[in-house]
């Protein structure tokens, strides 16, 4: 018997011999087995409603809050660390309006790491959710199937790579598992309603589409110029009324261009996707746009962004055209927001009346248990944030 082999047997046998760990909130609940299909297009036996999730990703507690607001954290028996250390403003928030948010168990890793089978293992999960871009590393280690062998069943989910199109049944999926379907669906209707919010005053107004190009993750690295392709952030520039310029050269979702393929395509706005990285690059040049952020702090930063190299001659250093916006929006159900605040940025002529601060504030109040606090995006011209 190998070492990696011997390795999970011992954790097999831990497992069996360890009861499940209840908590003075739980409560007895009727469990039905069903089967339902993930991301993937894989069917899954699980129990519902789930009564213990283990988080492949912190972020998903942006789903998880959202279809049940009165105790996310009652479901959660574990989770990746990131949250933490991408998002420390959200995470904040929820663990002064939940305290008990400190003690959760955490596991390290990174978008498309494996999963800490460990803790999926110790802590018999009902169902672990994984992104997406989590699954070939995860095959590959045969992790679905030495769960399968403890009735730990995976689903995939995903906001990442095919934001427009998975969303919605990512949370119908949610709502399913977790016996959530009514709230599921009032969750996608907002969504929706936000979205056409945009969509049916461009269909009436057909205005000029501007260039866009993308700065991804500024200040997270110094390479220049990473980017979105035709997806995720490329889709919703062209959702909010604009063309995006890594659409046209990148055959994925994400990729890189250099200075010069920027300078040439001479974009008429530059976003940079950014947030709070203290935790990664401590002192670096990202922007920390989001909740409760500091504006005038991070428009101070943006101001950077116009010397580039790739920028220097281009519409958009002439005009000032440079916006920050919260990355996380490309990885979460939020992604309506950022497409209201690009539509904002590049007609806003055609959206004065449209505020997306009242969008997201709204949808604070409806679905989430934490208050609403501005910050999200930034623009070198103040009077558009």
């Amino acid at each position: 018997m190998n070492r990696r082999r011997f390795g999970f047997m011992s954790l097999l046998l831990l497992a069996l011999s360890i009861p499940v760990a209840t908590r003075a909130e739980d409560k007895p609940v009727q469990q039905t087995s069903i089967t339902v299909t993930d991301i993937a297009g894989r069917e899954v036996k699980v129990n519902v409603p789930v009564r213990r999730m283990l988080l492949g990703e912190g972020r998903q507690l942006y789903l998880v809050a959202s279809l049940d607001r009165e105790n996310p954290l009652e479901r959660i028996v574990a989770w990746r660390n990131d949250l933490i250390e991408a998002d420390p403003a959200t995470y904040k928030q929820y663990l002064e309006t939940f305290p008990e948010l400190a003690k959760l168990p955490t596991f390290k890793g990174h978008e498309g790491s494996l999963i800490d089978i460990e803790s999926a293992i110790v802590k018999k999960p009902d169902v672990v959710l994984l992104n997406l871009e989590a699954k070939q590393a995860n095959e590959d280690a045969q992790y679905i199937e030495k769960l399968a062998m403890l009735d730990i069943p995976v689903l995939y989910i995903d906001f990442r790579h095919y934001p427009l199109k998975n969303t919605d049944p990512t949370i119908r999926l949610l709502g399913k598992i977790m016996g959530r379907d009514e709230r599921a669906q009032e969750v996608i209707s907002f969504r929706k309603e936000a979205m056409d919010r945009v969509e049916n005053v461009l269909a009436k107004a057909k205005p000029t589409r501007p260039s866009v190009f993308i700065e991804r993750i500024g200040g997270y690295s110094e390479d220049c110029c990473l980017t979105f392709g035709a997806e995720n952030f490329g889709k919703y520039v062209e959702l909010a009324g604009g063309y995006n310029i890594g659409s046209g050269i990148l055959p994925s979702t994400f990729g890189q261009l250099n200075p010069e393929q920027v300078v040439v395509s001479n974009p008429d706005h530059v976003i940079v996707t950014s947030a709070d990285w203290q935790a990664y690059v401590p002192g670096g040049r990202w922007i920390p746009v989001g909740p409760g952020a500091d504006l005038n702090a991070a428009r101070k930063k943006l101001e950077w962004y116009t010397t580039r190299d790739a920028y220097i001659g281009t519409t958009a250093q002439e005009k000032r055209n440079f916006h920050g916006i919260w990355h996380q929006f490309y990885n979460s159900p939020y992604e309506f927001i950022a497409v209201q605040w690009i539509a904002k940025w590049l007609h806003p002529d055609i959206f004065a009346d449209l505020d997306p601060d009242q969008t997201f504030a709204e949808y604070h109040r409806r679905f989430l248990p934490i208050g609403y606090k501005p910050g999200y995006a930034v623009s070198l011209d103040a009077a558009l944030r």
